[in-house]
């Protein structure tokens, strides 16, 4: 694949030429962030990130062949090499991508989601609510690039700008006419989703998250950046929750129509609930709920597979964002996210009566949150895997034994990454931070032996929380990423079990 340079300099904002002109028949065969990728013909882009700049690599990539590159200052190259001078080279990789690929943007319809918590679960939500409906639709965000029988890990919620139009080339490409996004407070502030226009823009919550490091000095900025999507972006609508606090703020100066939802009776709301309440169908833990969509109640209540009146939050929210732009009705909706599923999240194995979750819960709000919404459901016990991540947030630690140790009866202390830090002492760390009075424990560094040591001690009527790897597929030991999906590990220690080889 070959592009014109000079249809993508076209299309760069406040672009000046310096060094060699290339010919009119210059083409880009690849536009890359990394040297490394860099070769003939490929345009470098010089990204200056928290830890390292792109600048300082430029010469590697003129080493290895590369003679075009976007640069914010100009650079001691070669004369031979074009270095194109643009004010933001962040947002030049954006321009470059779309016109790299065509701009596959602009024949799809494009949902965005963003907010603190719920992007994940109204996403794929909304992935197969279309899905179901017959319009072929793809998904980019925490669970990967999902579209077809295509799935891809990704590293970040929402990718760099150069992976989100190559994606968006191949979904396009795949026969999607359609595509879900999580938009995360960095994917906006570091302009990854730049030059999209999407047909919904949803809100779900705001609450303090990705404060400090290189992430958001302070709530106001991780807000303010969550903000941009509905100012920033050219979008027809606007979804939101209308529970939320934060929302005022959030949607000050959106243009588009705004349609709320609300599983408080908010008087303003097109999408909301007559009832709610947890019941268990099959073993699954859920939510039985009715609906009145703009005044209208509906005449029977629906089930959905994940507990908590949150997720019921997210369900009204893709419900309404996939009626808007396709006319979806309610009752399919309501039939597709009976059989809905997430990765990671609240992902359960009902098996010999005991229900084992699988979640991505990792820090102690998320934690708290989960082992009380499961001891809403009355299990006969509550037993909590879990443990910390290596190097850093060692104060989640204390957090994590004190919420579990008063909510669990039973926690088993195990790996979570721990990196290049001794997991043994990590554990202990762990232990040694519960309070007086806390629940028994059990420490298993290896996190598949404690995952066996879980299926061995179950109980019928039990309840088992295997928490912080979610979706993940690795475990991070020293600095390998050692193959490992919690579910597939749950499902080999089950049947090891049952055939007596534990």
């Amino acid at each position: 694949m070959s592009v014109s340079l000079f249809s993508i300099i076209a299309e760069l904002s406040n672009a000046t030429l310096s060094g060699q002109a290339p010919s009119k028949k210059a083409g880009v065969s690849a536009v890359c962030v990394d040297s490394r990728k860099s070769s003939e013909d490929s345009l470098f882009v010089c990204i200056k990130g928290f830890t390292s700049d792109g600048h300082a690599y430029a010469r590697k990539a003129y080493d290895q062949g590369c003679r075009y590159f976007l640069v914010e200052r100009i650079l001691d190259l070669p004369d031979d090499a074009l270095q194109i001078l643009v004010p933001d080279t962040r947002i030049a990789e954006a321009e470059a991508a779309a016109a790299f690929y065509g701009h596959p943007e602009r024949e799809m319809d494009l949902f965005a989601i963003t907010g603190t918590k719920g992007k994940t679960t109204t996403a794929l939500f909304l992935q197969k609510i279309l899905n179901d409906a017959g319009v072929p639709t793809g998904y980019m965000g925490t669970n990967g690039i999902i579209f077809g029988d295509k799935h891809y890990p990704t590293v970040n919620s929402t990718p760099d700008s150069l992976l989100i139009y190559a994606y968006l080339r191949e979904m396009l490409d795949a026969g999607m006419i359609a595509a879900v996004m999580e938009v995360s407070s960095q994917g906006l502030k570091l302009y990854r989703t730049y030059g999209l226009s999407f047909r919904v823009c949803a809100f779900t919550n705001l609450s303090p998250d990705h404060i400090g490091g290189n992430e958001h000095p302070d709530m106001a900025d991780y807000a303010a950046c969550k903000h941009r999507l509905f100012t920033d972006y050219p979008h027809d609508f606007t979804v939101c929750n209308l529970d939320d606090p934060a929302l005022p703020d959030m949607t000050k100066g959106d243009p588009a129509d705004i349609v709320g939802f609300s599983t408080k009776g908010h008087p303003d709301a097109a999408w909301t609930t007559t009832a709610i309440q947890g019941v268990i169908r099959n073993g699954i833990p859920g939510m039985e709920y009715g609906l009145k969509i703009q005044g209208l109640a509906l005449s029977h209540m629906h089930f959905l597979p994940q507990p908590g009146e949150f997720n019921v939050k997210n369900a009204l929210c893709a419900m309404a964002m996939a009626h808007l732009i396709y006319g979806i009705p309610v009752e399919n909706a309501c039939k597709s996210l009976e059989t809905a599923t997430v990765p990671g999240r609240f992902e359960t194995v009902f098996h010999d009566h005991v229900l084992y979750v699988i979640d991505y819960a990792h820090n102690a709000v998320s934690m708290a949150s989960m082992l009380d919404l499961l001891r809403s459901y009355h299990p006969e016990r509550l037993i909590c895997l879990f443990g910390s991540v290596g190097e850093r947030t060692k104060e989640r630690r204390r957090e994590l034994a004190e919420v579990t140790g008063i909510r669990a009866d039973l926690c088993i202390l195990t790996s979570d990454n721990p990196g290049r830090e001794d997991p043994e002492a990590i554990l202990r760390e762990i232990d040694a931070a519960y309070p007086e009075g806390s629940c028994p424990r059990v420490m298993i560094s290896d996190r598949t032996e404690a995952v066996a040591y879980a299926v061995s001690v179950a109980r019928p009527g039990d309840m088992i929380l295997l928490a912080g790897k979610g979706h993940e597929t690795y475990q991070l030991v020293g600095e390998q990423k050692v193959a490992y999906r919690e579910k597939n590990v749950l499902l080999n220690a089950l049947s090891d079990y049952a055939s007596g080889n534990s």
